[in-house]
């Protein structure tokens, strides 16, 4: 589990920093964010996976969007920026409330929203208006459908507790099926530090 957090922190950090992919400088505090969603999103497991073995499904993450090389650094982090946009609405939901505890689940929203406002300055500064809207438009839409079938399956099993707890691991998987994208960027894993 350890090495989770690590992979978020690498996901939503993507080198912004001395050194990083991007000419944008996001604030040190975006780290210590990031890390600190990871943990808040392990410490929201309500049930044992085991039980729930039977609701698992493969939601088919878009592993070539992750791989990155097709398309530019800007591009690859307006593709992280979807995701967590995704990962917001998902979680910001009057259904996601009923499911989780509602101070962890705050504090993950309020989180993930300091983080794609941070994403938000960077890529303004990045990409102009036309670039950004043309450029993006495939890689995000990959990532749209991926979690609309999140969206889709949740509403099938009626947002049942093991539904969730699906979602939750799926979520924590995507992140790390998404390493060749932050190496992509320029984060290698002994930038990352512990949590």
């Amino acid at each position: 589990m350890a090495l989770l957090p690590s992979l978020l922190t690498a996901l939503v950090v993507i080198s912004y920093g001395p050194g990083g992919a991007l000419g944008c400088d996001l604030p040190h505090s975006h780290i210590l964010v990031s890390r600190k969603n990871f943990v808040l999103l392990g410490q929201m497991r309500r049930i044992s996976s085991a039980i729930c073995l039977k609701d698992r499904k493969d939601f088919r993450f878009p592993q070539d969007m992750a791989d990155g090389r097709q398309f530019p650094e800007a591009q690859a982090a307006s593709v992280l920026h979807e995701m967590l946009q995704q990962i917001f609405s998902l979680f910001h939901t009057e259904r996601s409330s009923a499911a989780w505890n509602t101070t962890l689940l705050d504090e993950l929203c309020t989180g993930l929203l300091r983080q794609l406002e941070d994403l938000d300055t960077c890529l303004e500064q990045e990409m102009g208006e036309e670039e950004s809207a043309l450029g993006t438009v495939r890689p995000t839409l990959a990532v749209k459908r991926y979690f609309r079938g999140i969206h889709l399956y949740l509403k099938e099993k009626k947002y049942s507790d093991c539904a969730w707890e699906i979602v939750r691991m799926e979520i924590m998987r995507s992140f790390s099926s998404s390493a060749n994208l932050q190496e992509r960027l320029g984060m290698k894993d002994g930038d990352l530090g512990s949590p």
